[in-house]
Order: structure tokens, then C-alpha cells, then sequence
């Protein structure tokens, strides 16, 4: 995907996941985002730098427009930023980075694809309920929160991991 269609389809992303926060509230136990996998998804040639600043900026839109909580969601996708490059060079290899190519699900499979989702997602959850909950909420909601966060974003993530690492082979 070019350069410039990718980031028109993460800032239509960005507002999805405003309305998202803002209209669908399933429960308390459950908190929908996408923000993990579209950080995963940024371009290879972006630098770590260049990831943590849209990962910043995004976070803090995100915040600024739907949360209430200024700097959570920022807290949490920051570190997603930060691993992206290793975490991809350790799920779909060193080949990947020097090549400089972007993953997909045709080419590099739904297995390696959905380990990449879950951990960033998971990392990203890591943070934002413990961040959210600052030690007030029992272990056992945080637990569940965190197991059904997981899945939903996940499954979520699956419905557009296709829009936003697309198969440049076609």
C-alpha cells in the first residue's frame, strides 16, 4: 500500500475508534480498540521514532476526542510503538526488515498474524487497565476485563487486518 492511502486509511481508523469509545460501551468489562493493530501495521521504512510519535499523537487524539481520561490511551499505545520493529522481526522474521516489505495475511499467515495481534493488543491491555483501574478495581475484574478486552480487540483486529496490511502481491 502507498504511503499516502495507508495513512488516509489510519485516520479513518483513528475515527472509527473515536466512535467507537463514544457509542459502543458494551459493558465495563469490555474495552474495544483498535489502536494496537494499527500501530502494528504502520510501514516498515517508519523508524521506531516515527512509530512512537504516531502512536503518541494517535493516543492523544484518541484521548482528547473520546476517552475524557487525557494521556490512557497514550500511556498504553506508546509501548506498542516501541516494540513494533522487534516484535515483527521475531513473529515474521529478520527478512521482513532488511527487504523492507510490510506483513500481510496471504503472505506471512493467519498463525504469525494472529500472534502479532494478540501481543500487541495484550500489551496495550497490560497497561490501559492497570493504568485505568490505578489499583482500585479487584484482580479478579481486571482479569476478566483484560480476557474479554483481549478477544473482542482481537477479533475486531481480524475483521481489518486485511485494510490495513493488504497483500501487495495482488
Amino acid at each position: 500500500m502507498r504511503k499516502s492511502s495507508f495513512f488516509f486509511v489510519y485516520a479513518l481508523m483513528v475515527i472509527a475508534q473515536i466512535l467507537i469509545c463514544n457509542y459502543f460501551h458494551l459493558t465495563s468489562f469490555v474495552m474495544l480498540s483498535i489502536l494496537p493493530v494499527l500501530v502494528l501495521c504502520i510501514p516498515i521504512r517508519i523508524s521506531t521514532t516515527g512509530s512512537l510519535l504516531i502512536a503518541f499523537v494517535t493516543g492523544f487524539v484518541v484521548d482528547l476526542l473520546a476517552e475524557g481520561v487525557l494521556g490512557l490511551n497514550t500511556l498504553a499505545l506508546v509501548p506498542v510503538g516501541l516494540i513494533r520493529i522487534p516484535l515483527i522481526r521475531l513473529v515474521f522474521g529478520e527478512d521482513l526488515i532488511s527487504r523492507n516489505e510490510d506483513f500481510s495475511v496471504r503472505k506471512y499467515g493467519f498463525g504469525k498474524v494472529t500472534l502479532a495481534i494478540l501481543i500487541v493488543q495484550a500489551v496495550f491491555l497490560i497497561i490501559y487497565i492497570l493504568a485505568d483501574g490505578a489499583g482500585t478495581r479487584p484482580i479478579e475484574f481486571n482479569a476478566i476485563r483484560f480476557g474479554a478486552s483481549l478477544l473482542a480487540g482481537y477479533l475486531l483486529s481480524l475483521i481489518l487486518i486485511d485494510t490495513l496490511a493488504p497483500d501487495t502481491r495482488k
